[in-house]
Parts: structure tokens; C-alpha cells; sequence
């Protein structure tokens, strides 16, 4: 016999039972990747234990049973989280009580406290991930919940589970105008509005810290770090060598990794602080909106070089560091969206030599011989020495196009020491790291001051939404070399190397595996860029109509409206019109319908749910005295009551004044004693 045979032949308890925890492993399995690894563990098998319960039909375990898995479970909670208060620790321990409470399913109080802790639960998803994907699954649970909800509330009988999935969603359907209503104008007031994270982990490829051949890595994960529409005709971007999104500024060096200024690692290497941004545009700014995915650090991407401070929502502000990069006043741990203008045409930095240059020329010493040989054979040249800090750049760079070098995601292992010695000398290859690493060195060891800036270059257009999106491979480092007179000058040497990685965003692409060869063979590549993009489209749609509706915007939509200064206690006066609106269409939709439908059809419409609700669902077609034999022959002499009412109702419907009989009937069908008013002693899940 197949599964579905078997379930059939269950008792409804079983059945009942079974369903229920389906629905429950749905709330939780979500949150497997954020809570411990023996919370998941234990609640599949308490989930699993209590299933074979109920297929078993064995007795529910005894109480002090119980009370020692709860302490269990309380104790490892404050093991793993060393309290039982806030997020990552309230999350658990609601997972561990959901899943002992399965196991005290005796009665019906007891489904009610399950179905609640389930909705909790379900909520809770949202606390780690608001995403598309993750509110399409709480969707699917929400409606096995109402499900089981629903089906508890038909205790006689074996209803299908069918019938109670139709109840639920069409609940569901009546209610998701007041939830949309409720949406859009429900005050967003802190602090109901963002939960922050009790251990946040960062999810961007950019960071503080940079180890030579770690960006490498960056070109495996093609998830999205930001997306942009740029406030010009058509939405084109500027020229490709100018998508640059500015990051962390790194300018202590240990041989090995790059800090930035304000990491604690770089106080031991340099002493001294960065100078001053001192930022000079010229010509019109490029206005564009940019979304931020979550990466749980303060750092705002923009383009090389943001003058005003970007805009960002109602209580967050943001400042510009020294070296020309924005930061939020928090973590970015939501995606965010804000508005910028930068500058494409700036010089920034001191126009000459400060102490605070001091910082960057210094390099550890003992390491990288050969670099510096060469910095002092460069210097020694009188030509070059005859043309200044742009001499020596530009004869840097003439040694990366003509000296063999390559631009490649695989150099191999580079040693802890001399990593520029084996860039210039030996692999001649690298990716951007490597190679924006050797060319600072070199700069520095020629006694010009020079650093690494690292964020993001280029990105892709989606013809879909018309957003230009820049994703986790667009992680790239490049350097800012100082020249007297001109200040910070933007250098990037991998240009150089492969010229087409930065006028022509050509990417390198990691080798596929077996199963993406495969993949590769059978489905056309261009049709999964179609998907993805249609993919990405409807996502970034989701970012920017829900998790992005701000009280920014709630407000825009007050002023479009006509209000001139909206505030939130406007918005709930118009909430509130809306709700009262809405009740009155209701009312006058109910009285409208009750006229419209025969007075007899719909009492024996009553009649027929009164029937259905007892357990004895019956088609549409079947008239009053069909519809008493059935009840007799399949309810006893408890449906005896209904059975001779229903006579009677078609008794009226053929006598001569068939209107003057309806009232009494009406008032007898409102006293009649049902047969499921007789057997609601059975408790069931």
C-alpha cells in the first residue's frame, strides 16, 4: 500500500496529528542555519518521536519526562548563548517549546497552544531574513497553520483535509486587504521598526583587513552587493572606467595583510593619523539611487567621490572619513536604500607633503629586497627622476603591460614574506590583490606615498528593472597615489595587466565543475542569464516596494494626497477612515447580499453547514428531504431533531404562502439541537 493509502486509513487523530507536525517542521527548518546545532537536532527528533506516536497510537510520554527534556533544553540555551534573554536565545528556546509541546497534544487547549507558539515561530523567520524566498515559505506555513486551525474546529466526523485548506485560504483571501492596508499605513516608528542582530557576522566581501590572495576567493560568490539606478536619460551609468564604488581605505602593511588606519592591528605598524579628505570637485554631480545588500558594517558604497552625504532614512546619518569614504551612523544589517550624488571629476588630500605622510611610505623592514633594488634602480635614472611622481607611475605601469605579467584568479600559494619580490620577479601573475599590493610597495620604497583602496568595480545592467547590479565578484583593490600640487590620484595598476577587466567589465570566471559542465550542456547559458535576471528583477522589486517602504515614504504618500507637513498622527487618522470605509462597504455588502438570496435557499444553505460542521458534508444539489434521510442513516437518532425540521422546510416551500412559514423556521433552526452540539466531547488536534 502506497504512503497515501496508509494516511487514508489512519484515524483522524493520527491523521490529524501528522499534519500538524508537517506544518511545524515547515516554522522551523528555516531556522536550522540560526540556532544551535542541537536545538535543530533535538527538535527533528522530538518532531519524529511524536510522529511515530501517532502512527503508533502508543501512549503520550509522562510528565516527568517532560519537565527533564525542558530543563535539558533551558540549560543547553544558556550554555550555547550564556543567557536566555534577546534574539538568538528567545528564537531557541521558542523552537524547544513548540517542539515539547507536540508531545502534549491530549487535548484540544493543547493544539490551540501549539497552533499560537507556531505562529510565533513563524514570525520569528523574520528576525534572521526578510527576503523573498523566506516570505514565500512563512506564506506556505501560514497556511498550514490556518489549515490545522481550521480542521481543529471541525471535531466530528473525518472532514478532509481539503475542506479546511479551502476555509484557510479563502480566510486568507479576505483578510489580505486589511494586511495590505495595514502595510502601507501602519506608523514605521522605532524601535518596532529593525530588530539588530545579538552577534552579527559580516556577509560582504569587503573588509578591514586584507590578506594578499583573498579577494581571489571573491570571484566564486556571484550574489549581489548592491544595485544602482543611475538619474540619467535611459539610466545609463558613466564610462566604465569610472564605476568605481569607494570601500575601505588600507594603508598599514605587515608584509603580509593590508589594514586600514582604524583597525586596532594598525596602530603597531604606523603611529600616524590620515590626513585631512579635503575634497575638490568640479562639474555637475551623477545622482543615482543605490541599494545596499546587509553586510552588518557601517560602510556606505558610493562612487569615487560623494561630496554630500548620501540619504539615508528617517534616524540614521552618516560622515565622511579622512580617506574620502562615508560610513552610517550603525551597521548596515537590512538592506538599505539611499540616494547620492557624486562628483566623477575631483581631486582630494593635501596639496603638499604633511608629517601625516609618513604613514604611507612606511614599509616592515627585511622584506622584499629585489623591490627595493629595483625602486632604487628606478630613482637613480635620471630621466625618470627628471619627470617627478608621474615618471615613476607611469614607468611602473609600462613594466606591467610589457613585463609579461597576467591577470589570473589562480597565481598559486604566495609566501608570508616577500610577496611583492614574487610578483615583480617570480609568478608574474596575480589578481587585483597581488597586484595592487607590489605596486604600492613599490611606490612606498621609491619614497612616494601611496595606498590600497579597496569596494567595488563596474557591474552588469538588468534589462528587466533597468538596475545596474554589482555583485560579490565586482570586488576589486586598486591604489591612490599622492603627487605634489595634485593630492590623492587614482592609479589602478590591474588597468595595466588586462586592460579589458576595467574599460570593458570583462570578468574571469571560475572553472566549472562537473555538475555545472553538465548543467552547461544540457540548458542554454544565455537562458539561465534570462532567469536570473527575471530572478533578481522581481527580487529587487521586493527590496524596493516592502523591505525598503519607509516612513519616508508612508509620508510622500500623505503629501500626494495634499497634506503639506504629514506625520504619523495623520496616518493613523487615515488608517482609520479607511477601516471605518471598509467596515461600512462590508455591512452594506452583507444586507445587500441577504436580499438578494432566497430566504429559503439560505436557510437551507444553514442547514447544510449545520450538517457539514456535525460531519456529514452533502452536495449542493441535494434537496431537504434527501438531505433527513442521510442525516438518519449516517448520524442515528441524534440528527432526528434536523431531520424532521428539514421536512418541514420543504413542506413550506410548496405550501400556498411560503413566506409567512419562514420566520418560525428560522427561529426553530436557531434553537435546534444539532448533533454536533451532542458530541463535542471528543478533543482532537
Amino acid at each position: 500500500m502506497n504512503l497515501a493509502g496508509r494516511l487514508a486509513r489512519l484515524p483522524r487523530e493520527a491523521r490529524d496529528t501528522l499534519f500538524l507536525l508537517a506544518v511545524v517542521a515547515c516554522c522551523i527548518a528555516p531556522l536550522a542555519a540560526h540556532i544551535p546545532p542541537w536545538a535543530s537536532a533535538m527538535a527533528a527528533t522530538l518532531l519524529a518521536w511524536r510522529g511515530w506516536l501517532a502512527g503508533s497510537g502508543r501512549p503520550l510520554p509522562a510528565r516527568w519526562i517532560m519537565a527533564v527534556l525542558l530543563v535539558l533544553a533551558v540549560l543547553l540555551t544558556l550554555v550555547s548563548h550564556r543567557t536566555i534573554v534577546g534574539r538568538d536565545a528567545g528564537v531557541t528556546l521558542i523552537v524547544m517549546l513548540l517542539a515539547l509541546k507536540t508531545l502534549e497534544l491530549r487535548a484540544r487547549r493543547d493544539a490551540m497552544v501549539v497552533f499560537f507558539l507556531g505562529f510565533f515561530t513563524l514570525l520569528a523567520n523574520f528576525f534572521f531574513s526578510q527576503s523573498l524566498p523566506t516570505a514565500a515559505a512563512m506564506l506556505v506555513a501560514l497556511l498550514g497553520l490556518l489549515t490545522a486551525l481550521v480542521n481543529a474546529h471541525m471535531p466530528v466526523g473525518r472532514p478532509p483535509l481539503a475542506l479546511a485548506m479551502r476555509t484557510a485560504g479563502r480566510m486568507a483571501l479576505l483578510g489580505a486587504p486589511i494586511m495590505v492596508l495595514l502595510f502601507v499605513l501602519f506608523p514605521r516608528m522605532a524601535p518596532l521598526w529593525g530588530m539588530p542582530a545579538d552577534k552579527p557576522g559580516a556577509r560582504s566581501g569587503l573588509s578591514g583587513q586584507m590578506r594578499i590572495g583573498s579577494m581571489a576567493s571573491l570571484v566564486l560568490d556571484d550574489s549581489v552587493a548592491l544595485r544602482v539606478r543611475f538619474d540619467t536619460p535611459g539610466g545609463e551609468p558613466p564610462p566604465p572606467g569610472q564605476l568605481y564604488f569607494r570601500g575601505p581605505v588600507l594603508t598599514a602593511f605587515d608584509g603580509r595583510d593590508w589594514f586600514a588606519l582604524s583597525q586596532p592591528e594598525a596602530q603597531a605598524i604606523t603611529w600616524a593619523r590620515p590626513s585631512p579628505a579635503q575634497l575638490r570637485v568640479q562639474g555637475p554631480p551623477l545622482r543615482y539611487e543605490l541599494t545596499l545588500e546587509p553586510h552588518q558594517r557601517p560602510w556606505l558604497l558610493t562612487l569615487d567621490a560623494a561630496k554630500a552625504a548620501p540619504a539615508l532614512p528617517p534616524g540614521q546619518w552618516a560622515q565622511m572619513s579622512p580617506e574620502l569614504q562615508w560610513n552610517a551612523s550603525r551597521p548596515v544589517t537590512g538592506v538599505l536604500r539611499y540616494r547620492a550624488e557624486s562628483h566623477l571629476r575631483f581631486t582630494h588630500g593635501p596639496l603638499r607633503r604633511t608629517p601625516e605622510m609618513r604613514a604611507y611610505v612606511q614599509l616592515p623592514a627585511g622584506l622584499n629586497p629585489r623591490t627595493l633594488a629595483l625602486a632604487r634602480q628606478m630613482q637613480a635614472d635620471r630621466q625618470l627622476a627628471g619627470g617627478g611622481t608621474q615618471a615613476l607611475v607611469d614607468a611602473a605601469l609600462q613594466r606591467l603591460r610589457s613585463g609579461g605579467y597576467h591577470y589570473t584568479l589562480d597565481p598559486g600559494v604566495y609566501g608570508d614574506e616577500h610577496t611583492a619580490d614574487e610578483f615583480w620577479f617570480d609568478r608574474k601573475e596575480g589578481f587585483c590583490e597581488h597586484i595592487a599590493s607590489a605596486f604600492v610597495v613599490l611606490m612606498r620604497a621609491m619614497d612616494v606615498p601611496a595606498r590600497i583602496v579597496t569596494g567595488y568595480q563596474g557591474g552588469e545592467l538588468n534589462a528587466i528593472d533597468g538596475y545596474w547590479t554589482v555583485r560579490q565578484s565586482d570586488a576589486h583593490a586598486w591604489t591612490e597615489v599622492w603627487m605634489e600640487g595634485r593630492g590623492w590620484v587614482r592609479v589602478d595598476p590591474t588597468g595595466a595587466v588586462s586592460p579589458g577587466r576595467i574599460g570593458q567589465l570583462q570578468r574571469l570566471q571560475a572553472r566549472r565543475g562537473v555538475f555545472g559542465t553538465a548543467v552547461g550542456a544540457v540548458v542554454s547559458p544565455m537562458l539561465l542569464q534570462d532567469l536570473r535576471a527575471v530572478w533578481e528583477a522581481v527580487n529587487n522589486g521586493w527590496n524596493q516596494w516592502v523591505l525598503n517602504y519607509t516612513q519616508g515614504r508612508q509620508l510622500d504618500l500623505l503629501r500626494s494626497l495634499g497634506l503639506q507637513s504629514p506625520g504619523w498622527q495623520d496616518l493613523v487618522r487615515l488608517m482609520g477612515l479607511l477601516v471605518c470605509a471598509a467596515a461600512v462597504i462590508g455591512l452594506g455588502w452583507a444586507l445587500w447580499e441577504r436580499r438578494r438570496q432566497d430566504p429559503w435557499q439560505r436557510l437551507l444553505q444553514q442547514a447544510r453547514q449545520r450538517l457539514a460542521r456535525a460531519g456529514l458534508p452533502l452536495p449542493p444539489h441535494l434537496p431537504p428531504r434527501s438531505m433527513a434521510a442521510q442525516a438518519r442513516a449516517r448520524l442515528g437518532p441524534s440528527a432526528e431533531d434536523a431531520a424532521q425540521w428539514l421536512l418541514r422546510l420543504e413542506q413550506a416551500r410548496y405550501a400556498p404562502r411560503p413566506a409567512a412559514a419562514l420566520p418560525r423556521l428560522r427561529r426553530e433552526l436557531a434553537r435546534l439541537r444539532w448533533p454536533a452540539a451532542q458530541s463535542r466531547g471528543t478533543d482532537t488536534p
